[in-house]
């Protein structure tokens, strides 16, 4: 039987489950930053979300537990059992189920003390009533309210609460599936898609779902950009394991084609600089106020962002100017077509039938370097501006010709 109980603290079962799907379980041996008993609670809690995922190995440091989804057999995120599963006390789940059903109906429209004295109907079927006060209640009907399951209304004195009209969702099905699996914040879909008849229609070449885990991390950093505000981040990367702590004002969302990583760019208050921070790198997110330069910054990031190859805008701030021409033979325009479908920021000039030249002033050309690589035997001229990049460019190749024993 899988071991069952509900997620309490998501920041540390989402980076539980990161170490263990993304980077591969350790063994119990390998643990350093936790002990062995955390170590076996979160493996428990991921067991009884992903059990039919995980398999084990015999090693030479002993048993490795690894998680194993195929895309081609998963027509939803596994990933999403973990956001469906949280810890309630039995107040929250008495407030829950009475709340809504005292007002099952859009139509009913009643006061806080209202649903105080209908909840002292439910509360006579049960040897042990629950007791709550009048504060809890009025801080639960603020929230749900918040939340969109209530609808508060003033008529003169009085706040009146109801429920709000159910939206029909079913003519949405086929969107709502497609946006849970291929959108950041897909979580919200596939939430919805529990309420709906189950029918799977698409199947993924490309499955990114370790965006799962970043959703609350996303979601509030979009709520500051679309507010315009100041966001304090605690990042940290895998490597160094040294928390940081930064202000930025949130600009753009940047979700990779190529690996499916989420970035975020922004401009960084105490750098004073545009930046980018991938949302696995970081651990927390707390919007702050508005920021009154949001709209120069926006601007200034549109402008910046005709010279991004990826996300990173270097270190000096500087252009760096790339090109190259390439040469196809008669049959291969597909090559000159690529280059017209993948040139991103460049320019691509045909200078003859079988001849073409790629053109780009980008801040980071380092971002430029594996796709150039693969052009290699094509390539009859590259220049880069900055001598460390073309130099690295050259070094790699002569060390691909010692590598197969090439003479140069």
């Amino acid at each position: 039987m899988a071991y069952s109980e509900l997620i309490k603290n998501f920041d540390r079962i989402r980076t539980y489950m990161r170490e263990f799907y993304v980077y591969g379980f350790r063994s119990r041996s390998e643990i350093s930053e936790k002990s062995i008993r955390s170590y076996d609670e979160e493996r428990r809690h991921i067991e009884d979300y992903l059990g039919e995922h995980m398999g084990f190995r015999i090693g030479p440091e002993g048993k490795q537990v690894f998680l194993s989804i195929d895309a081609r057999s998963s027509a939803h995120n596994p990933l999403y059992s973990a956001w469906k599963s949280k810890s309630f006390t039995d107040g929250d789940i008495f407030l829950h189920f009475t709340l809504l059903d005292i007002l099952h109906d859009t139509d009913i429209l009643l006061t806080q003390q209202e649903i105080m004295e209908r909840m002292e109907d439910y509360n006579s079927f049960f040897a042990n009533p629950i007791t709550l006060d009048e504060s809890t209640i009025r801080k639960k009907l603020k929230e749900y309210t918040q939340l969109g399951l209530l609808v508060s209304e003033k008529q003169g004195r009085r706040v009146l609460y109801h429920r709000p009209p159910r939206p029909a969702l079913l003519p949405f099905r086929d969107a709502i599936a497609f946006f849970s699996e291929v959108e950041s914040c897909g979580v919200v879909g596939s939430f919805l898609l529990d309420t709906l008849p189950e029918e799977d229609v698409f199947v993924y070449k490309h499955h990114y779902i370790t965006q799962a885990m970043d959703s609350q991390v996303c979601l509030q950093l979009l709520m500051a950009l679309r507010e315009g505000r100041f966001a304090a981040m605690k990042t940290v990367t895998r490597r160094s394991k040294i928390q940081r702590n930064t202000v930025i004002t949130p600009l753009k969302l940047y979700v990779s084609t190529q690996n499916g990583r989420q970035y975020i760019v922004g401009w960084d208050v105490l750098e004073k600089q545009m930046k980018s921070y991938r949302l696995d790198y970081i651990r927390s997110v707390k919007p702050g106020e508005v920021d009154a330069d949001f709209k120069e910054k926006k601007g200034l990031l549109l402008e910046m962002g005709k010279h991004l190859w990826g996300v990173s805008f270097g270190t000096g701030g500087s252009l760096t100017h790339v090109e190259f021409t390439v040469g196809f033979g008669a049959y291969e325009q597909y090559i000159y077509e690529r280059l017209l479908r993948e040139r991103r920021c460049g320019k691509v000039e045909r200078l003859s039938q079988n001849t073409a030249r790629f053109t780009a002033d980008v801040y980071d050309s380092t971002e430029m370097l594996p796709w150039i690589r693969s052009f290699i035997c094509r390539i009859l001229e590259l220049h880069i501006s900055d001598p460390a990049v073309e130099k690295k460019f050259f070094d790699d190749l002569n060390a691909m010709y010692e590598m197969y024993s090439v003479d140069t």
